[in-house]
């Protein structure tokens, strides 16, 4: 028998590999559960036994303080038992294949890997080789749904509707698994996207992702903006200089206190972490009254606790337990 099976109508999926897979109604079924854990994360006790016996590994190939910090809380508060095995901790340093780590792991009977590694399609391999359920915790240049989950939900939570929103992504697109899962998702809830960036920074064709605009002037598109979402300039994944320096780069498109005038007064800032302060931000702008950065940490927590929830088959009576 299937250990994965999910059971939970409201929401029949196996795993989550990409935002793809998701209908605007899974998404809002998400969030609404994220509501709901949500009074769970503000208890003095912040610990439920909905899913006491099931077992999750952390499969962290690739450096990640937020979304996994947040994964492993989600974990413990559902009463599951985790497993960590990435990095240093995991064989694949002694040069054993993925796929035989994970035939490994799976023959322990575990009940979900949480997946994060620095190639594109690694939880979808993953999948193939387990009947568990997996969660697509960031992949390469590809996807990190459950960081867009998290997004969606910091907005809902402050804007209320999703309908007609403006907002504008700025910054490192070509490199960005975040916008890979984003744009697509505020698409399909009826935002309004628009890809803010010098052309060094997009992709070859912005248009698939989905944005309904794309623009080089970060001055022009602020005052129509709902939402601000900053991205992180990935060093790490620069295969050249896109821009002549970093100074220049947070000229043109650094959020400044000197922007703050041209913002709407409700407009809200994101940034999905960790922020190069003096290059995205300002500090007046990441600690400010836009800012809701610090609220998407704690959304990561919610929204993942709803998903492993979801995924796994657990019952609504047991949430308030």
């Amino acid at each position: 028998m299937n250990r994965a099976a999910n059971k939970n109508k409201v929401f029949d999926h196996k795993d989550l590999l990409s935002i793809d897979e998701l209908s605007a109604e899974d998404i809002m079924t998400v969030l609404n559960y994220a509501k709901m854990f949500e009074e769970v994360n503000e208890r003095t006790i912040k610990k439920v036994p909905a899913l006491r016996g099931k077992t999750v590994c952390n499969l962290f190939l690739e450096p990640s303080t937020r979304t996994r910090g947040s994964f492993e809380l989600a974990e413990k508060r559902l009463s599951c038992d985790t497993v960590n095995a990435g990095g240093s901790a995991s064989s694949t340093v002694k040069g054993e294949s993925l796929v035989d780590t994970i035939k490994t792991l799976d023959s322990m009977k575990v009940d979900m890997f949480i997946v994060r590694h620095k190639y594109a399609g690694t939880p979808y391999i993953v999948s193939q080789h387990t009947n568990a359920a997996v969660i697509d915790a960031g992949d390469g240049k590809h996807q990190h749904p459950t960081q867009a989950l998290l997004d969606l939900y910091t907005i809902w939570k402050k804007k209320g509707s999703f309908d007609g929103l403006k907002v504008g992504i700025v910054g490192d697109i070509v490199h960005s698994r975040v916008c890979g899962s984003l744009v697509p998702a505020l698409a399909k809830l009826g935002a309004e996207v628009t890809l803010i960036a010098p052309a060094t920074m997009l992709p070859a064709c912005p248009e698939v992702l989905g944005a309904a605009h794309v623009t080089a002037n970060l001055d022009e598109a602020l005052p129509d903006l709902d939402v601000v979402y900053m991205l992180r300039i990935q060093m790490e994944r620069l295969e050249e200089a896109p821009f002549p320096s970093l100074r220049e780069y947070h000229l043109l498109y650094g959020l400044t206190k000197e922007r703050e005038p041209l913002m709407k007064q409700d407009a809200i800032i994101c940034h999905p972490g960790p922020i190069n302060r003096g290059v995205e931000l300002d500090s007046y702008m990441a600690d400010g009254s836009h800012s809701v950065i610090t609220d998407q940490v704690f959304s990561g927590v919610c929204v993942r606790m709803a998903l492993i929830y979801l995924l796994l088959g657990g019952a609504n009576d047991e949430i308030s337990a």
